[in-house]
């Protein structure tokens, strides 16, 4: 089995698998790093061809595996604190309500948390502006693997060192002995924020309305349509006046105009 290449015909079959289960078209120029990400599930099955592979994740019993091959070819790219200028526009955001009445329990919807640092940092800044309000985030990703880090809340000092210093010293714990050179969010701001898988593809769970919607650097991965089905189906879940935000290089321009622009990549539902 070492040095498996993949053909035509096993990317295509992998490409429809993926397709169908996260809603992502895989473009040809995405052949070498399915074949890097999925190469050691071959050789952890004893398999000598992808098109063994397909088959094998396709059979009746191996969802486990399907879920598997899902996580690894799902991108999850994440920092604490990524795209700042959302985070300022937050906290203006929050005051506003503030002043103007803000009234029952804050609701936040990290879509797509992928190891949970945008749902932490989300919390740290709930946590720092509402003082003792009621707020809580709900957290979700297509990849249970990488729910299962964001519950966690382990850190490495690299990416803890992208928490501002006056907040990292109020919620990230330093580790010792076996984790030293790690960071766990502390248990207090943990418990604010809940996880659970959602395919943002299919018809979402049950859920009470949200305030604010997070939806970052995820279209970017979808067509049009893709863009419209995710975008038109979350902002049902949006409160009257809530906001939808996005990454700083997507844009719903010629997608959709259910929700109204505030400023560039955030967006208000009438």
């Amino acid at each position: 089995m070492l040095g498996a290449t993949i053909s035509d015909n096993e990317f295509d079959r992998l490409r429809r698998f993926f397709e169908g289960a996260s809603g992502i078209k895989l473009a040809d120029s995405k052949k070498v790093l399915v074949c890097g990400r999925l190469s050691k599930r071959l050789r952890h099955w004893g398999l000598q061809t992808y098109r063994e592979y397909i088959d094998f994740i396709e059979a009746k019993g191996h969802e486990d595996e399907r879920q598997t091959a899902v996580d690894l070819l799902t991108t999850n790219e994440t920092h604490f604190f990524r795209e700042p200028k959302h985070f300022d526009f937050l906290r203006e955001e929050l005051a506003r309500m503030q002043r103007t009445g803000l009234k029952g329990s804050l609701r936040l919807w990290s879509a797509a948390s992928s190891t949970g640092e945008e749902a932490y940092s989300l919390a740290m800044t709930l946590a720092e502006t509402l003082g003792d309000r009621p707020w809580q985030i709900f957290a979700s990703d297509l990849s249970t693997k990488v729910l299962d880090d964001a519950r966690r809340a382990i850190y490495p000092a690299v990416r803890a060192d992208e928490v501002p210093r006056p907040l990292a010293v109020k919620y990230l714990l330093e580790g010792f002995d076996e984790y030293e050179g790690y960071y766990r969010v502390e248990p207090g701001l943990r418990k604010r924020v809940s996880f659970a898988q959602v395919n943002l593809m299919e018809p979402l769970p049950a859920m009470e309305p949200f305030d604010m919607i997070f939806l970052r650097n995820v279209l970017i991965y979808f067509d049009n349509a893709g863009k419209k089905k995710i975008v038109e189906s979350l902002v049902r879940r949006l409160k009257p006046g809530g906001l939808l935000f996005i990454g700083h290089s997507e844009t719903l321009g010629g997608i959709t105009d259910v929700v109204k622009p505030v400023v560039p990549t955030i967006y208000r539902l009438p």
